[in-house]
């Protein structure tokens, strides 16, 4: 009687350090893939989180007060010596994705060491934008070539810094400009700051404001930011909703209030 009672007693200690050396194998190979992941691997992650087509059409029919469908489109278009990622940018009512109304270079690569981030997006201006216009919707050789693109890439406008987001939350990366932000007078605005988010969902997040020398803000949105969606099957009733069309001339100051236009 005495001896079954042990026997049962070392079968469940024995259970439980199986248990044990289970869970701890398993966070410790967690904790090992975790770190296999190169910079390099978190650079080359958001460049394809950011690529290809994006709007904001769920956004515009919730509050068409505030938002707007917009069109965001993005793709490769060099790469550099070092390993960073340049890829074209463009945003543009989806009515008329013809005619973007801004258009930028992104350059993506690992954070510095010395930072505690993991991946640098940094948005640089385009020398000659009409050139560039629709540059991801034509075919490959009928687009500057990336020799031609390296050439193209003009002054530094913003650089946001991403980190992995913590367990729990809808995001796989986020960050922001640094305290700051970076010099900016388009509106009467003395600086600009830019958040940026990647999300499970595959959705991109933007958030861009100016700020003029009392820290008023005097562009961009303040509701919150835009929420970009990977594009939907087209349907036919899609083509005539209201979101879809460009805003009437009455309103284009506020569009101005939400984006920075070419300049």
């Amino acid at each position: 009687m005495g001896s079954g009672s042990d026997s049962n007693g070392w079968n469940r200690a024995r259970g439980l350090a199986v248990k044990t050396l289970l869970l701890i194998g398993g966070a410790l190979l967690v904790k090992r893939l975790r770190k296999s992941t190169t910079r390099w691997d978190h650079a080359h992650f958001v460049s394809k989180a950011l690529t290809g087509q994006k709007y904001s059409k769920d956004q515009a029919s919730r509050d068409p007060d505030n938002y707007f469908n917009i069109r965001m489109l993005t793709c490769p278009a060099a790469e550099l010596v070092d390993g960073s990622k340049v890829l074209y940018f463009e945003q543009a009512f989806w009515r008329s994705p013809q005619k973007p109304f801004r258009q930028r270079f992104f350059m993506v690569k690992p954070c510095p060491k010395e930072l505690k981030c993991d991946v640098e997006l940094s948005a640089y201006a385009i020398r000659d934008m009409e050139e560039y216009k629709n540059f991801c919707d034509r075919p490959r050789d009928q687009r500057p070539q990336p020799e031609e693109v390296i050439g193209d890439i003009a002054e530094h406008l913003t650089t946001v810094h991403l980190k992995r987001c913590s367990r729990g939350k809808r995001c796989l990366y986020e960050g922001s400009t640094p305290p700051g932000g970076f010099p900016n007078s388009w509106n009467g605005a003395s600086y600009c700051t830019s958040e940026l988010a990647i999300m499970k969902s595959n959705e991109i997040h933007t958030w861009d404001r100016g700020y003029d020398d009392d820290g008023n803000q005097v562009w961009g949105q303040k509701e919150g930011p835009y929420e970009f969606k990977p594009a939907p099957t087209s349907s036919f009733n899609d083509m005539f909703s209201p979101f879809n069309f460009p805003p009437p001339p009455s309103m284009e100051r506020r569009i101005e209030g939400s984006f920075v236009l070419q300049e």
